[in-house]
């Protein structure tokens, strides 16, 4: 039995599915961490039936409910595919219809686009997949509009992710949605991976030339640096002028290098300063906005109000520990 503050994850299993993307599912919703903050997860492996689900390399999956639990889902996560064109058992895509019409958010990471898109629940919506897959899902399911570079995007409560690495951003960026940055945070921590990435994977593609590193290493100097000064109003003027160039070059180099412009890639780290603040502290609001560097209250509201859809208010309301919100019953942020 599960505890009403329990949210609950399905991990839609058929044969064809990735071990990689099982195991970031298992590692990020099937860990117990609530001695560490995270609220409770109940992850259970889902499938047409209870015969176990062969994957490559010998591995097998067992599941230990079928679909019809699907119903008692928060979320639905569809893993990848070894075989981008495995089609799906009717019933799982069935069930996959179903489930969106219900309200359930449903997650796919990275060739598990292709099953969504069996399913028809991509026709009309954008979505997106490893970028050697783009031109393979345009083809084979033209009625999708597959944007080329994004890490992870949401359409209509459905969200699709790039290629493997990818999908842990995806999970990671669920689990902040709806229970916080804390808890993601802590979860990254002890997957010793990033609680989150800014930028496209435009900046994956190709190979860097040297030149390339060593402006890398120079903007990776920078980066650190704005994060260590996040209270002061930096400018990229600032940060050009720490990188030793003009302002034009910094931008093209950032942007090569990090798939985000500098004046977006700050503002995504203010933002994370003052969630992390206003979870954490009892700092009053306009305190919160000068430590994450937004200057004025009226500013940081902007652009929670732009980029979370919410307030410092509001968020500090859901997401402040200890939470008085059941964790499972928080709708996922969209």
């Amino acid at each position: 039995m599960t505890s009403p503050e329990t949210t609950r994850i399905a991990l839609l299993s058929f044969p064809g599915i990735r071990a990689f993307d099982v195991s970031v599912i298992t590692e990020v919703w099937g860990v117990d961490r609530t001695d560490r903050g995270v609220p409770a997860f109940d992850l259970r492996r889902v499938a047409a039936d209870r015969t176990p689900v062969p994957m490559r390399g010998g591995l097998t999956l067992t599941p230990d409910r079928t679909l019809d639990w699907l119903t008692n889902a928060d979320l639905l996560v569809v893993p990848g595919l070894d075989d981008h064109l495995t089609p799906a058992p009717p019933q799982v895509l069935d069930a996959l219809r179903r489930a969106h019409t219900r309200g359930t958010p449903i997650a796919a990471l990275c060739g598990g686009a292709f099953t969504l898109a069996q399913a028809g629940l991509l026709d009309g919506r954008r979505a997106i997949t490893h970028w050697n897959l783009a031109h393979l899902l345009r083809t084979h399911h033209p009625l999708v509009t597959v944007v080329p570079d994004a890490l992870f995007i949401e359409d209509d409560n459905i969200w699709t992710s790039a290629g493997t690495a990818a999908g842990i951003d995806l999970c990671l960026h669920l689990v902040r949605t709806a229970h916080g940055a804390e808890a993601a945070a802590a979860i990254a921590r002890s997957m010793v991976t990033a609680p989150f990435r800014t930028g496209t994977q435009a900046q994956f593609i190709e190979q860097p030339t040297p030149r390339a590193d060593r402006d890398a290493n120079t903007l990776a100097y920078v980066r650190e640096y704005a994060l260590r000064h996040l209270d002061e109003p930096l400018t990229v003027n600032d940060l050009a002028a720490r990188a030793d160039m003009s302002p034009r070059s910094f931008a093209r180099h950032f942007s090569a290098t990090t798939g985000t412009t500098p004046q977006r890639w700050l503002i995504t780290q203010r933002l994370a300063a003052a969630r992390k603040l206003l979870e954490r502290t009892d700092h009053p609001i306009p305190e919160v906005a000068r430590r994450a560097g937004f200057g004025s209250e009226v500013t940081m509201r902007q652009h929670f109000a732009a980029h979370l859809a919410t307030s410092p208010r509001d968020y500090r309301a859901a997401f402040r520990r200890p939470q008085t919100q059941p964790a499972g019953s928080r709708p996922m942020a969209r």
